[in-house]
């Protein structure tokens, strides 16, 4: 495996923890509202990480299938501290914003690292992880 396709695919491990953990927390939540936004951000980190499988099956590659260690014991965090909280949404939200940072940051690392070819394509990809990002950290600040 070439350093191209190990940093595409750590990038779709961990865009999909956040996909993954956008649609547990989807079964979780009452708000309809809230529902509605963790369901299109879930479709977003889904599109995201088919445009780098496609990246990585293009160079002959496997693109990775699973999520990270780290992305499941957040969710397994969020769900304890989701069970002991007053309001299980604000849960929710503040973990969720919480991995925005992290997958924002993930991309943002890559950016800075890769070669041309990945980077035009993370140039086409960070606008949608930025504006997830952006999402999540209102909704964070409107519980204050």
């Amino acid at each position: 495996m070439n350093d191209k396709t190990h940093t595409l695919n750590e990038l779709i491990e961990i865009t999909r923890d956040g996909e993954r953990f956008y649609r547990h927390a989807l079964g979780e939540v009452k708000s309809p509202e809230l529902r509605q936004v963790f369901e299109e951000m879930a479709q977003v980190k889904n599109a995201v990480i088919q445009a780098l499988a496609v990246k990585v099956a293009a160079g002959d590659e496997h693109p990775a299938q699973g999520g990270t260690l780290s992305g499941r014991l957040r969710e397994a965090y969020a769900d304890a501290r989701a069970g002991l909280a007053s309001d299980k949404d604000a849960t929710y939200i503040v973990q969720l914003e919480a991995t925005e940072d992290r997958i924002l940051a993930a991309y943002e690392d890559a950016l800075k690292e890769a070669d041309a070819d990945v980077q035009a394509l993370l140039g086409i990809e960070l606008p949608k992880i930025r504006a997830c990002h952006a999402r999540m950290s209102a909704l964070k600040k409107s519980l204050a």
